[in-house]
């Protein structure tokens, strides 16, 4: 397997920059430009959950993208696999990306919130398929719903952790097992046994299964892995994420470990990890409105959108997509 020297957070094509490219254009700063081209594909395929879909109930394109999935997938018309697509000119895209999709559904229906239903995401991929980038993990692990129990309606937590019942594993992908009065760290991690952990390392094999069957159903494809990008402070900043201090260092260091978990799937799986976690750094949710990344809430200036709370906005799409032009035009080590 090949493997690469250094991950480039933007690049050029040709002489124009990225930066300049409206699709591609960060609000918050001039991108970096190596010089290195990126290899030609043909036929690109794209899997994953919501941090691939980059999902939005409403923006300056109108409501959610249904080119290649359900409306209730949510999936954006400017989501990082359409601008790589779009930068790259690929003649052919299959975007499967989808909200809440978990590598259950690569290979089976996942049914939708709106009735809708969106085909095993591994229907799109072929033998010719030469290019495929999977985003995967956080739904599995039961990342998600974690999250969601760690909202507080108070910056301190309120009441006694060790008067609920511990939720079994797998976690669910919506928890409200804690109600909103923070103490998540608590929580899941009472009795000495971080059960977020140990959801996190369960659900490994899962992507390394994952990365092989792509490598069986389309044996030409060069397959990205993917990673988080950096959307989780170290430190709280209720109420404008309302999450306790205490909780927020907790989802920090667990979203580490999400990331380090895609790392050694990748590896064992036979996939190439694009890292979008390190170029990202301090545009996490508790930055300012056209700074950061993701979004607490849903409503967005990085364009105009009401999008999904705790999801990448535009302008997360738009360094995503960078990270992965990036590694795909750095130098190769044979």
């Amino acid at each position: 397997m090949r493997t690469r020297t250094v991950v480039a957070v933007a690049v050029v094509a040709g002489t124009v920059s990225l930066s300049a490219t409206p699709a591609l254009a960060d609000r918050t700063g001039p991108a970096t430009a190596p010089s290195a081209a990126a290899p030609r594909f043909d036929e690109y395929v794209a899997l994953g959950d919501s941090w691939s879909a980059d999902v939005v109930f409403l923006d300056g394109q109108g409501f959610p993208d249904t080119t290649h999935v359900p409306i209730d997938c949510a999936q954006s018309h400017v989501n990082y696999p359409k601008l790589v697509a779009r930068e790259l000119g690929v003649p052919v895209l299959r975007d499967a990306t989808c909200g809440s999709a978990t590598t259950e559904h690569f290979a089976a229906p996942q049914s939708l919130p709106l009735g809708g239903t969106n085909p095993p995401q591994y229907d799109r991929l072929t033998p010719t398929t030469d290019l495929v980038t999977v985003g995967i993990g956080g739904n599995d692990a039961g990342f998600a719903g974690a999250a969601m129990a760690c909202i507080s309606l108070l910056p301190i937590e309120t009441i006694p952790m060790d008067v609920l019942p511990l939720p079994d594993l797998p976690l669910p992908l919506i928890s409200t097992s804690t109600l909103p009065v923070g103490g998540c760290k608590a929580y899941f991690t009472r009795g000495g046994i971080d059960r977020l952990a140990v959801a996190i390392a369960q659900s490994e094999i899962k992507l390394v299964r994952a990365f092989r069957r792509i490598h069986r159903l389309s044996p030409d494809a060069r397959i990205l892995a993917v990673n988080y990008l950096a959307a989780v402070p170290k430190r709280g900043c209720w109420p404008v994420v309302p999450v306790t201090n205490r909780d927020m260092a907790y989802l920090h260091d667990t979203f580490l470990e999400l990331n380090a978990m895609v790392a050694r799937a990748a590896r064992r799986g036979g996939a190439e990890l694009v890292d979008t976690y390190t170029p990202t750094l301090g545009h996490d949710m508790c930055k300012g409105p056209t700074v950061r990344y993701a979004e607490a809430y849903g409503p967005s200036v990085n364009d105009l959108a009401l999008g999904v709370p705790a999801h990448p906005n535009s302008a997360g799409a738009r360094a995503q997509a960078r990270a992965v032009l990036g590694y795909l035009r750095s130098p190769v080590v044979e």
